[in-house]
């Protein structure tokens, strides 16, 4: 009998997080994918590149997108930072979904 009311209660959870990525879904109003060079970074001195390279992609995102505000998520800054300060990528595959607010997520590409 608890395991039933366990079940119950955890599909109401789950229900619950379904929910709520369709309503991230509806405010997104544009979505692009795009592939940021980034090798402009490595002109810079090695341990300055990575700060460079999220500086890059954050003006990129703005030129391309027009937003309010940018959000990287972790994943991005992670794939970035991976190798070092010293080492950043060459290029990165990035998700930009714009929502309603003018707010600008950046998220990795799908199969990065």
């Amino acid at each position: 009998m608890e395991t039933e009311e366990k079940s119950e209660i955890e599909e109401t959870e789950e229900e619950k997080k379904i929910g709520e990525a369709k309503k991230i879904e509806e405010n997104i109003v544009e979505e692009r994918i795009y592939t940021i060079p980034l090798s402009k970074a490595w002109i810079s001195p090695r341990k300055k590149r990575a700060p460079r390279a999220i500086r890059i992609l954050k003006n990129f995102i703005g030129r391309h997108m027009k937003p309010k505000t940018i959000i990287l998520t972790d994943d991005v800054n992670e794939r970035i930072w991976r190798r070092g300060i010293e080492k950043p990528p060459r290029k990165i595959r990035i998700r930009a979904a714009k929502d309603q607010e003018g707010t600008v997520t950046v998220h990795l590409a799908e199969g990065e």
